[in-house]
């Protein structure tokens, strides 16, 4: 069956899938808090059929990283052949990847299959404090992975390091988004959640600037949030939403999650990522 599909067109391709899907590019997490297992949970939730390549083994928990194990880059070639000559997605949420060899393997792929509707979550510390992106990837990220994104999603310390500027108010955010569009051309999500009063992300493409308020939830179990908020994007993106709609509805999707209130694990627990489902809730 996969031999077949080797040989069949991209358009071909495009026109074969009769259910909305999502693949994520994205490390591990044995807890499934964070990571490709969060995306996939967030993915069924939004009642899109889930996909996965993997960038890295991750033993990680809610209370940190303990190693990380990079694939390849030739077996990260072999994961992206299987999914794009056999299911292609309607859209594909990136998240952790630390190596500057696995950030050129995925370029590559994006441009090679066309990819359309591409969410970035540009991961590089974990909820816990790990560190999770290497230093010499940063520039690649920047050049070569965030110019093809349809949407990037940093968070507060991610946009820092993106922008070169300390943010400490909503004018630093705005400042910052301004400072990260002088070299991308796509929707910039600064989420302020790290923020210690407000969860207020601020949503900017071009001239355009949309604050999405919100009180902050009260909860301590935020593992894994920044991945779960990236592919419930993709997941809307897959579904038809225009961005502004996918990101709205995401964030609603994230904020039932945080009120669910979910404790499990020694550290920054997990969110119910199917709380929509046990309350029989349609998003």
């Amino acid at each position: 069956m996969q031999a077949d599909a080797a040989f069949l067109s991209l358009d071909d391709l495009k026109g074969r899938n009769e259910h909305e899907n999502c693949c994520n590019i994205a490390g591990t997490d044995p807890t499934g808090g964070a990571g490709a297992q969060a995306d996939l949970k967030t993915f069924m939730a939004h009642e899109v059929y889930g996909m996965s390549i993997l960038t890295a083994l991750v033993a990680q928990n809610t209370t940190g990283v303990t190693s990380i194990m990079n694939v390849t880059p030739k077996f990260l070639k072999e994961q992206f052949d299987c999914v794009f000559t056999d299911i292609r997605p309607d859209a594909v949420k990136i998240g952790m990847v630390s190596q500057p060899e696995l950030i050129a393997v995925i370029v590559e792929k994006l441009k090679q299959y066309a990819v359309e509707r591409i969410v970035v979550d540009p991961v590089m510390v974990s909820t816990s404090g790990s560190r999770l992106l290497e230093d010499t990837a940063l520039e690649l990220l920047q050049t070569k992975l965030l110019p093809l994104a349809d949407i990037i999603t940093p968070n507060l310390p991610e946009a820092e390091a993106l922008s070169g500027i300390r943010i400490c108010n909503h004018q630093h955010m705005r400042k910052a988004a301004a400072m990260i569009a002088q070299d991308y051309d796509g929707y910039i999500l600064i989420k302020g959640g790290h923020s210690m009063n407000r969860a207020d992300d601020l949503l900017v493409h071009k001239d355009e600037a949309h604050w999405l308020s919100s009180e902050k939830i009260d909860n301590p179990n935020t593992h894994g949030t920044g991945c779960t908020l990236s592919s419930a994007i993709a997941g809307n993106l897959a579904l038809g939403y225009d961005m502004i709609s996918a990101v709205e509805r995401a964030k609603a999707f994230i904020s039932g999650a945080l009120r669910d209130g979910l404790d499990l694990g020694q550290g920054s627990g997990p969110l119910n990522h199917c709380w929509n489902i046990k309350q029989k809730q349609p998003l």
